[in-house]
């Protein structure tokens, strides 16, 4: 996480040596793994790691390590880290994910159906359930797309050079939209490519996938 914001996700499948592993190490192998991908981003400056097993939080001060341990140990030094014990019960978001019982109980919970109600979702209460029955999010950035495009002196060149047949990488869509060899074209608009920006990486319903990804995804 980066200024309150989750910024990051890592998983990876345990390899087959791992398997057996104690709780205890199997929680340090993924702090470890954390260290190790996001290496770029925590070294040389102070970070800190939440965990829900509260034995990792004395890792620096226990006495009795396997040779595993100590090796894990070692990696950890290179860093300044300040490991700190976090409840996983607080942990709602990861409850919810990870435990279907767990989901099921947020459902009763008042106070998620009120911020459901405040997000102008349609809810369904009955004396028995409460269930979101339904859920209808239209993206209205094509329409600005679009709305740009018509006030652009370029694209008003392109769109002339099209109906001579001169430019046949260009066309426009049954949406009345410019696309380049099939992809969207976007004006040269600052505020435009913001909005597009920020909706990908900042939107309340978005969760970063990482910069790669994102640009992939932007460009498709």
């Amino acid at each position: 996480m980066q200024s309150g914001k989750v910024i990051a996700y890592a998983s990876r499948q345990l390899k087959n040596h791992e398997v057996n592993y104690p709780t205890h190490d199997l929680e340090l192998a993924a702090v470890i793994f954390a260290l190790k991908i996001w290496r770029h981003y925590l070294y040389r400056t102070k970070c800190e790691i939440f965990t829900d097993h509260k034995s990792l939080k004395y890792i620096f001060t226990q006495k009795e390590l396997n040779l595993r341990q100590r090796r894990w140990l070692e990696l950890l030094k290179d860093y300044d880290v300040d490991i700190q014990y976090h409840p996983g019960k607080a942990n709602i978001v990861a409850d919810a994910l990870n435990r279907k019982s767990a989901s099921n109980t947020l459902t009763n919970q008042e106070a998620l159906i009120k911020e459901i109600e405040q997000l102008q979702l349609e809810t369904r209460i009955s004396d028995d359930k409460r269930m979101v029955a339904h859920l209808c999010i239209q993206p209205n950035l094509h329409e600005k797309i679009k709305n740009v495009q018509q006030e652009d002196s370029e694209i008003a060149k392109i769109a002339q050079s099209i109906m001579k047949e001169d430019n046949p990488e260009f066309m426009i869509g049954s949406d009345g939209i410019l696309r380049f060899q099939n992809q969207i074209y976007i004006s040269n608009s600052p505020e435009l490519k913001r909005e597009i920006l920020s909706e990908a990486h900042s939107a309340g319903y978005s969760i970063h996938p990482g910069g790669t990804k994102m640009y992939h995804d932007l460009r498709e």
